[in-house]
């Protein structure tokens, strides 16, 4: 690929977690942003099949206000640590580590939370202008985790409230899977026992609906799991060949 390689979409046209299952195959660095009709950007960014970082816009999902939500701030902290980043031009984690407000360690676990906070939101955008960009940026600032994409995409779609839009990309209550997956496939996706018990249930004879219906989970969340499976490959549709 070509190192001034881009795409440009919407939402509208391919959902993210398909999107995302296209960067681990190619296992490219880039940076996804997507950007909604409220004016609001959020950037994904990936290296070797993981997400190392995330970025938005969105004044709520700053590190200090995201430590609020959590519990792990108060008010008044968070506005004293405030003050103390304006003044000194200091990032907000170096304060709180030099007032004794969190640990390195500390911080890092919170930055981690906030970068899944701020990917998990992504899955439950249903319009957006999405661009990626091929290549790392460099950040000598960027605290870098490692999200592998694979359980970014169960994880996310797991949490998406709105099921409908995501079952109609699998067929229809009739269609039959059967399981397309070599074992290492669930080790690195790193599937829970009542993942497996319900990818176990795609046996290439039940239909969509009967493992919806016999799953360990409602059936929204069956279904929601269904479509991760679908988009990382693990099953594949049965073909009628009549």
């Amino acid at each position: 690929m070509s190192k001034s390689f881009h795409f440009q979409g919407t939402l509208e046209e391919t959902y993210l977690a398909d999107m995302l299952w296209s960067i681990y195959r190619y296992k490219v660095p880039g940076v996804l942003e997507i950007s909604n009709s409220g004016g609001v950007h959020k950037r994904i960014f990936v290296d070797d099949g993981s997400v190392i970082h995330a970025s938005s816009s969105d004044p709520i999902d700053r590190l200090g206000p995201f430590l609020l939500r959590a519990g792990k701030l108060t008010q008044e902290v968070l506005d004293r640590t405030q003050r103390q980043v304006e003044t000194s031009g200091k990032r907000h984690g170096q304060v709180l580590i030099e007032e004794g407000v969190m640990s390195p360690g500390d911080l890092y676990r919170a930055i981690r939370a906030q970068v899944e906070a701020i990917v998990w939101s992504l899955f439950s955008w249903t319009e957006g202008k999405v661009t990626f960009r091929l290549g790392q940026e460099e950040d000598p600032l960027m605290i870098k985790i490692h999200l592998p994409l694979r359980q970014v995409i169960v994880r996310g779609i797991k949490k998406v409230k709105r099921t409908r839009g995501l079952v109609a990309r699998l067929g229809n209550k009739a269609t039959v899977f059967k399981p397309s997956y070599d074992a290492e496939d669930l080790i690195e996706i790193a599937l829970g026992g009542d993942e497996y018990k319900l990818l176990s249930l795609l046996d290439g004879e039940r239909s969509f609906y009967d493992v919806c219906s016999a799953g360990p989970f409602g059936m929204s969340e069956n279904a929601r799991l269904l479509y991760a499976f679908r988009v990382l490959q693990l099953i594949e549709p049965v073909k009628d060949e009549n």
